[in-house]
């Protein structure tokens, strides 16, 4: 076994590279062993110190704009999710009985570190996850923002005293932590939705065992790196790269752990909400969406063909409340298309680390050949694309696809019943208010919908009539840290984030204090 130096906080190297010489290679997907000739390696976060993988085992991390691999990581299994665990069990009684400010003050040291470290932070996201790189420094400082917003929130955990029905009777209601909590978190805002969850379940007095995608665990080392700098105990907060489902299997099936919170696809949210049955563990569940855009013919149609074109290609497509069905009245829908087509050819694509690159690669090639069936079938269906569909040739490397546009669709194509997750804009039209909002509808999912219009009457309808969790009015990004954010229908169970975020690590408990006459 290798002897190993810090290199800034949670990176490790092993001394003997610099006698042995260039590192071994690794095949992207395969797990490997450990030896004295790895390359750099981000090791694990266990009971507040940088651990390898009980088995020695690791994993490449590529980047998806070159398939090139930019780091190596720890990766566990069984017995290091058990560590974790064990750890953050503890750990739980000397965090929870701290008080809301000693946990607060550590907390926002942590957001203060997360903002200092914002550029290198960036960059590891973009390298591992393919975004452009302003995209990705804003979403680590919404993870900055994250941390701060629950260290204060944390502090408004209020109980409340109830009017006893008796003279001899006191009565009241406390909040208390949950207790162990694990989380499960995808790769496409690999710093923002692990802190969604970390961060308040922290606020609120919890543990933490997080377990990040395999893809993109790199980012979420440096923010643990951030909280251990910042002085949070060991045992509060630990990290575990490793399998998903060996990981999941030690959530569910240890009795320290009270509950799990997953972001993640529907699919995967219903097999855990079968399995917490067993022991009724609590659950949140941040799903999968299918939202509408819904542009009236009052709107500025220039002005919303900018907000769609940013809604719908941020990230590629790779966002679970970005626009998936865009419902456009009939007398703009010409205007609208030909404004969004064309600002959807301007998209600069390439790797997100080089200037002025507004859309990088999709994640993984599944996901590239998911979105090319997706639009293929649209064509086998009738539907028209305007513009994209294709791997840009001018990549030799890369999991690139262009954004695209379709007109004529109809729910006879897989584009308007699926999840897309993917660069693929849909244009419908209509004419008919009630109709349109009974399609609008018409979906399992209920996350996000999105309305532009500039009366109020509309709005207020629409607000009242869909069927999602967040609603946008004149607003392609209706997110922020005070607010609630979740869905309806098969979009998930919770919320994350505002006050309702910090509830769902709370327990509620009655006391009922009978006095002596």
């Amino acid at each position: 076994m290798a002897l190993f130096y810090r290199d800034d906080v949670y990176r490790l190297k092993p001394l003997c590279m610099m006698a042995l010489g260039p590192c071994k290679t690794h095949t992207p997907g395969k797990r490997t062993t450990m030896s004295q000739t790895n390359p750099e390696i981000t090791r694990m976060f266990i009971n507040g110190s940088w651990v390898e993988a009980v088995a020695g085992t690791t994993r490449p991390v590529i980047n998806p704009a070159d398939e090139a691999a930019v780091g190596v990581v720890a990766y566990g299994g069984r017995a290091d999710a058990e560590l974790a665990i064990d750890a953050a069990a503890r750990a739980l009684p000397d965090w929870r009985k701290r008080t809301a400010n000693d946990r607060a003050q550590i907390l926002k040291r942590a957001a203060d570190l997360i903002r200092q470290k914002a550029d290198s932070l960036a960059r590891t996201l973009t390298l591992e996850q393919g975004k452009p790189l302003p995209e990705a420094r804003g979403e680590v400082l919404m993870a900055a923002d994250t941390f701060e917003w629950f260290a204060e929130e944390g502090k408004r955990a209020y109980g409340r005293t109830i009017p006893a029905p008796h003279p001899l009777k006191r009565q009241m209601v406390l909040k208390q932590p949950v207790g162990v909590v694990g989380t499960i978190t995808p790769w496409n805002f690999p710093a923002a939705l692990p802190a969604r969850k970390i961060a308040p379940a922290l606020a609120a007095g919890c543990t933490v065992v997080s377990r990040p995608a395999d893809q993109t665990p790199l980012v979420l080392a440096g923010i643990f790196g951030c909280l251990q700098e910042a002085g949070l105990p060991a045992g509060a907060a630990n990290l575990v790269i490793g399998d998903a489902v060996t990981v999941a299997d030690a959530f569910f099936e240890r009795q320290e752990i009270r509950k799990i919170s997953f972001t993640g696809s529907t699919a995967v949210g219903k097999q855990l909400l079968r399995r917490s049955a067993d022991r009724l563990i609590k659950l949140s569940l941040e799903l999968g969406g299918s939202a509408p855009l819904i542009i009236f013919p009052d709107a500025d149609v220039e002005a919303v063909a900018r907000f769609a074109v940013q809604g719908k290609f941020r990230n590629n497509g790779q966002v679970c409340i970005a626009p998936s069905r865009f419902f456009v009245h009939e007398s703009v829908r010409a205007g609208f298309t030909e404004a969004a087509v064309e600002l959807t050819r301007r998209l600069k694509m390439g790797s997100g680390l080089d200037d002025g690159v507004q859309v990088g690669p999709m994640i993984e090639p599944r996901f590239v050949e998911n979105a090319k069936r997706l639009i293929e079938d649209a064509r086998r269906h009738g539907a028209t694309v305007l513009t994209g569909g294709n791997r840009p040739a001018r990549f030799e490397k890369g999991y690139f696809l262009e954004p695209t546009v379709v007109d004529k669709v109809d729910r006879s194509m897989a584009l308007l019943t699926e999840e897309p997750f993917a660069p693929i804009m849909p244009i419908l039209g209509f004419d008919q208010f009630e109709a349109m909002l009974a399609e609008a509808n018409n979906t399992p999912y209920g996350l996000a919908a999105y309305v532009f219009t500039n009366d109020l009457t509309t709005a207020t309808r629409m607000a009242e009539g869909l069927d999602a969790g967040i609603i946008g009015i004149n607003d392609p990004v209706p997110t922020s840290v005070n607010a609630p954010f979740g869905g309806m229908k098969e979009s998930g169970l919770g919320r994350e984030l505002g006050q309702e975020g910090l509830e769902a690590y709370l327990e509620t408990k009655f006391v009922s204090i009978g006095l002596r006459p």
